[in-house]
């Protein structure tokens, strides 16, 4: 983006940085020698310690010249381009988060205080070691007589799986040279002349409209819609390798990113080498590297996380937002943000492209593809020979299921049957843990948290409780916590490890692996286990919702659903759409290759409307039926929500905040709003905390941001007392 003059500022020129401290406006400092631009980084002076901050444009001038410091130093990066400056201003007045705030998004992990690091590489030298131990030859094989390659003394060894001492001594001989160099060093080119997969007719006639609507360079978003395995990712790599000709960046946003090796592995075959990669699993000093390439366009494609969209991209030209309707994209702590919705909104301001990508879309996306405000592509079959799995649905009011057994007999004569002829069987249950519930058999006490209203998980594996609110663990106990008896203590329900454990006894011999978040050191180990998965090494797999976010196991054929009732119960306004994406996605596991796929769903309402749309396979007269409930009720997406949570130590001090709050609501809410509550949230008391919610609801197109923010800066709240405002909420907890 070219710089106008008035952007920029001479030396001892008032300018107004913003910092990311939780300052809400702009501080006056003087320009430094040099001069500055607006969008410089640069290091300020603040109370007695120094901060980074951006220069946001020039000064205010209210404030006394005499107390007015000047700029220590611009930091050596280009500055932030204007679309993400605006992107910013418009990202914290619609969630109306204050600025710093968002600020803080956009600056983690660049470690602008710190030096350039540097890294110790290694290539090849001009003489051979006179002798050749099997580790050596490991090592100088990686070079393949190329002296113009280099690596990394962590890739040789995580290549070769040699000791340093080994790459050492190599140096010593002069087999090897050791260099210094950046470590912020620019990302491997892609090359978009590589073939691509064949793609079939529809396939090529989506990847078509999307290059289409890219070359004409303005903004736009298409809803990528196809049922599951029918090659989404094949169209929008191809959209990808358009924009990477136009000499563009891409975003490519992904709900799970540690899961996603596969789809890594598929970048490497179609574009030659693998993209940046930026989520919490990423160490440090990746993540610096990726944020001053992104901002210097070293780097043409990042895959990430949500919190990738507020990357510095200098020049970004598609934001693929793939399984767009994945709660994972919610942000629910901190600043609370959608990345669906963030990413439509950053490629409005900079004239961008977006695709969302899913087989189970959101009910916003779909109503807004249906209206023409998005472009409509679909996919309604799946790639190559595989075809839709059959899902039947197992009436457990007949089923004569044993005590403290889940598995129903129909579901375990099917499960039998793939393992007699080799394939694979998933069983699928939306709880961690070993069982949700511990009951004292003799006084009913439940044990719960001491600092949640919530009660604790019994995780058999590593002997503990567990508070899946706040993270609080304690042994489990031999006695009642209430009544003092022993031996009384029986686990309720089933969870993902109890499931394992009546798998392996119902099915010995099998080979059986246990899919759950909190099951693995790392994210290398669950990668491993899904690699197993993949290439035939397991006969079950017992797995929570980590099972359903895109993986491709070619030998299964069958999935069952434990208690597909579960998702159907409690309030929450999304509960039916919740249950019927997560329905199609597990099944859609199974029958991805030439092998036909049977998905069984157990279930104690077999009527009931959402069972009945998953298993008659009419998408499209399901998200009608949704929409004409949501828009009676004037539900999102045709009514908007904001949820506002007061919480403090003192019960009735937040209970009274929120009746003030209340109060106060009557003159300055606009026309057509309601407001509901105060009311204890459903968990009540969050790490000692306890809570009370208010939920606001007005038309579509009412501007509520401004009311809302004048409405609750007019009760003075008590200091312990927190408020958070939730535009758009997605959970109701």
């Amino acid at each position: 983006m070219a710089v106008s003059t008035q952007d920029n500022f001479h030396a001892g020129e008032l300018v107004a940085v913003l910092t990311t401290r939780p300052i809400n406006r702009t501080l006056d400092y003087f320009s430094p020698e040099g001069g500055c631009q607006r969008g410089s980084f640069v290091e300020i002076p603040l109370g007695s310690r120094t901060h980074f901050g951006v220069v946001w444009g020039k000064g205010r001038g209210d404030y006394n010249p005499s107390k007015i410091r000047k700029v220590i130093r611009v930091y050596d990066i280009p500055p932030m381009q204007d679309e993400l400056r605006q992107f910013l201003i418009a990202a914290s007045q619609y969630t109306l988060t204050p600025l710093p705030a968002m600020l803080r998004l956009v600056t983690q992990g660049s470690r602008l205080s710190e030096p350039h690091p540097m890294q110790k590489i290694y290539r090849l030298g001009d003489r051979q070691p006179d002798r050749l131990t099997e580790a050596r030859k490991k090592v100088l094989s990686l070079f393949n007589d190329d002296a113009e390659r280099s690596f990394g003394r962590q890739e040789i060894r995580d290549v070769t799986n040699v000791t340093s001492s080994v790459v050492k001594k190599l140096v010593e001989l002069g087999a090897l040279i050791e260099d210094d160099i950046p470590r912020d060093r620019p990302f491997p080119r892609l090359d978009v002349n590589l073939p691509g997969k064949d793609l079939a007719a529809d396939q090529v006639a989506a990847a078509q409209f999307l290059s289409e609507k890219l070359s004409e360079d303005t903004y736009c978003t298409t809803l990528l819609h196809g049922v599951t395995g029918s090659g989404k990712t094949e169209v929008y790599l191809e959209a990808i390798s358009e924009v990477i000709r136009q000499k563009k960046q891409v975003l490519v946003l992904l709900p799970e990113i540690i899961l996603t090796g596969d789809f890594l592995n598929r970048i490497k075959a179609r574009f030659g080498v693998y993209p940046a990669e930026w989520h919490s699993g990423a160490t440090a000093a990746e993540r610096r590297r990726i944020w001053h390439m992104v901002c210097r366009e070293k780097v043409q494609l990042v895959v990430g996380a949500r919190s990738a969209l507020f990357l510095p991209f200098a020049n970004l030209g598609l934001i693929v937002v793939d399984e767009e309707h994945d709660t994972s994209y919610k942000q629910e702590d901190g600043v609370l943000y959608n990345a669906r919705d963030m990413s439509i909104l950053r490629a409005a301001i900079g004239g961008g492209r977006v695709v969302l990508s899913s087989a189970t879309p959101s009910l916003e996306s779909w109503t807004n593809a249906k209206s023409g405000k998005y472009h409509f592509l679909e996919l309604t079959t799946r790639f190559g020979e595989a075809v839709l799995p059959t899902i039947r649905a197992i009436d457990m009011r007949t089923e004569k299921r044993e005590s403290k057994r889940w598995i129903s007999p129909s579901l375990c004569l099917e499960i039998k049957k793939r393992l007699q002829i080799g394939e694979q069987a998933l069983l699928f249950v939306n709880r961690r843990g070993y069982a949700p519930v511990t009951l004292c058999r003799a006084c009913g006490h439940q044990i719960g948290c001491s600092a949640c209203d919530a009660r604790m998980t019994e995780h058999r594996l590593s002997n503990r409780l567990m508070c899946h609110q706040c993270g609080e663990t304690m042994p489990i106990p031999d006695s009642c916590p209430s009544c003092g008896a022993k031996g009384q203590l029986v686990p309720i329900g089933p969870g993902v490890e109890r499931l394992a454990e009546e798998v392996e006894d119902r099915f010995p011999g099998a080979r059986v692996a246990t899919l759950s978040s909190d099951m693995f050191q790392s994210p290398d180990d669950l990668k491993a286990a899904i690699r197993t998965i993949s290439e035939g090494g397991v006969d079950i797999v017992v797995g929570t919702q980590l099972v359903a976010k895109g993986h491709n196991f070619p030998l299964l054929t069958l999935v069952g659903v434990i208690d597909v009732d579960l998702g159907l119960q409690g309030s929450d306004l999304r509960a039916s759409e919740r249950t019927f994406q997560l329905m199609r996605q597990v099944a859609g596991r199974a029958g991805r290759v030439d092998k036909p796929g049977e998905a069984y769903l157990q279930t104690y309402q077999p009527d009931h409307p959402v069972i009945r749309a998953i298993l008659s396979g009419n998408d499209a007269d399901y998200w009608a039926a949704e929409s004409y409930d949501r828009k009676l009720a004037g539900a999102p997406p045709f009514g908007r929500l904001v949820a506002i949570v007061l919480s403090g130590r003192d019960h009735y001090a937040v209970q009274e905040a929120g009746y003030r709050l209340k109060r106060n609501s009557e003159n300055l809410r606009p026309s057509n709003t309601e407001v509901y509550g105060p009311v204890s949230a459903p968990i009540a008391r969050i790490r000692g905390r306890h809570r009370f919610r208010l939920l606001v609801k007005a038309p579509k197109d009412v501007p509520i941001q401004n009311a809302i923010r004048r409405w609750v800066e007019s009760v003075d709240l008590k200091r312990d007392i927190r408020l958070s405002i939730d535009v758009d909420p997605q959970s109701f907890l």
